[in-house]
């Protein structure tokens, strides 16, 4: 590389380099009060009012009623000598605890997510969803689903809100048993 060539990269870097601090000083320097919000406020509480059509409320469960329906459905294989996983999502499927009873099969963790997903996004026990494979196979394709019986919603006013897995019992009656005892505690 010539001098010439070096002088002009050099010169090249140098004003990049001086661009991209006066660019992070000059964002530092704006004031609070000239930065947007990300954030949006509705405009009014009421359904009715302009806000009430860009806005929704929905039911969520807290982690300690996750905890406590997850406790339920492992008490309820425990006490039928039964090794299972729990896994409880919440209404976008993610997962808010997963309980990995003693002696449960490596398998059984990422079942009884998939399992609980599937059941809350179809509102639907997965034994319920097996039936539906007859009709829709590709069904079965859908990312993140598992249609085996041992999935069951949570529901609030008919809406899923949640949904609980079961995996690792001899079979997906069981798995779904016990998935329902642990529904059943958060009536409690």
């Amino acid at each position: 590389m010539n001098t010439r060539t070096r002088v002009l990269t050099g010169t090249a870097l140098a004003v990049a380099l001086g661009a991209g601090a006066f660019g992070a000083v000059s964002a530092s320097a704006t004031p609070a009060s000239d930065v947007a919000s990300a954030s949006v406020a509705p405009a009014s509480s009421k359904k009715d009012g302009p806000a009430g059509k860009d806005f929704t409320t929905t039911t969520h469960l807290t982690v300690d009623a996750a905890t406590r329906a997850a406790q339920a459905a492992l008490k309820a294989a425990e006490s039928e000598n039964q090794k299972v996983t729990v896994a409880v999502v919440d209404r976008n499927g993610n997962t808010i605890v997963t309980l990995r009873g003693d002696g449960a099969g490596p398998q059984s963790y990422e079942s009884a997510q998939r399992k609980a997903f599937t059941a809350v996004s179809w509102n639907a026990p997965t034994s319920v969803l097996v039936g539906r494979l007859a009709q829709t196979p590709n069904l079965k394709d859908i990312p993140g689903t598992l249609f085996l019986g041992g999935g069951t919603p949570v529901q609030a006013n008919g809406a899923p809100v949640a949904g609980v897995g079961v995996a690792g019992a001899p079979s997906g009656d069981l798995d779904e048993k016990f998935a329902k005892a642990g529904v059943d505690a958060l009536g409690k």
